[in-house]
């Protein structure tokens, strides 16, 4: 076990490497200035002064050699966007926000998709059946986009049963997290219906069955335990791609998060503010996706004897 954690450290530290080095790279060979629109009035003077303070005037790779050096103190830069604000302290600000929404949204996928697609399972070919996938191909096909302004207009303006907008208190966070999970919950429910059904079909599932045991034994105990593993892999990028993916719905509910920073950054080729963020939602996955896999080997041990070595 100690040996497969220290190679998944390894892998991690490699990829946020990875992920840095080509960001850096990429934000280099954007078009246009990193100081926006403004540049333009600026006098050649005052343009090599503002490119000399933020060491945009020295070679690339002492640019990149600079930058790693900083990342590695964490310290993301200057915004350019916002001189006065360093980029880690805008996200200390506006993450918050951002998590926030995002653990609403994905405990609500959780617990509404794995029932449904319990539910669906137990009842193969059945009317529960058809109503859970029914509501899942819905759930996959309406966007948070549309979704959204639905929920804020008709449940928020015309009921008047939840807040349609803004960020302030609990009940501002149901319509939010419901649109943004809304997807999500399709995803679970499918995957969690075929994961079942397969597992209804091993020979260990019969034999259970041959010894008397009761159905909800069967299906608390051996089943779920097992067709769980599939819906666990994926949780990882569920949850870093809901709360990345709050961006429309932070728009629309008014949700104070790192997406406005995020579209005001390319907007305004905010270098800093770009490679700042991309790092840390990487940092992020690569986090989750490790404590996915740490997980997933406490619930099904073969994992981590296999990827391990010491099978």
């Amino acid at each position: 076990m100690l040996r497969y954690l220290l190679r998944r450290l390894v892998y991690m530290v490699i990829t946020l490497w990875l992920v840095v080095s080509f960001t850096f790279v990429l934000m280099k060979n954007l078009p246009g200035d990193p100081f926006g629109e403004d540049s333009q009035k600026l006098t050649i003077e005052q343009r090599k002064l503002l490119y000399a303070q933020y060491g945009l005037d020295q070679p690339i790779w002492k640019q990149y050699l600079k930058y790693m050096n900083n990342v590695l103190h964490g310290d993301l830069g200057v915004s350019f966007q916002f001189p006065t604000r360093k980029v880690t302290d805008i996200i200390h600000q506006a993450f918050p926000a951002s998590l926030e929404l995002g653990l609403w949204a994905l405990a609500i996928a959780i617990t509404v998709g794995l029932i449904l697609g319990i539910i669906a399972a137990l009842n193969h070919n059945k009317g529960l059946d058809v109503t859970a996938m029914f509501t899942a191909i819905v759930g996959i096909s309406i966007p948070s986009f549309v979704l959204g302004p639905l929920l804020s207009y008709f449940v928020g303006v015309k009921l008047g049963w939840l807040p349609p907008g803004m960020w302030t208190g609990a009940s501002s966070r149901i319509l939010p997290s419901i649109a943004l999970s809304f997807g999500t919950i399709a995803i679970l429910a499918r995957l969690m219906r075929t994961s079942m059904l397969d597992v209804l079909n091993q020979d260990y599932i019969k034999t259970a069955k041959a010894k008397g045991l009761s159905q909800s034994a069967i299906v608390l105990k051996h089943t779920i335990r097992n067709a769980i593993l599939p819906v666990v892999t994926v949780l990882g990028p569920v949850f870093v791609g809901l709360i990345t993916g709050t961006l429309i719905v932070e728009q629309i509910f008014v949700v104070p998060g790192l997406g406005k920073h995020f579209v005001q950054s390319i907007y305004s080729n905010d270098y800093t503010m770009i490679t700042g963020l991309t790092i840390f939602y990487a940092f992020i996955l690569v986090i989750v996706l490790f404590l996915t896999d740490v997980i997933y080997g406490f619930i099904d041990p073969r994992i981590r004897l296999v990827k391990g070595g010491s099978k």
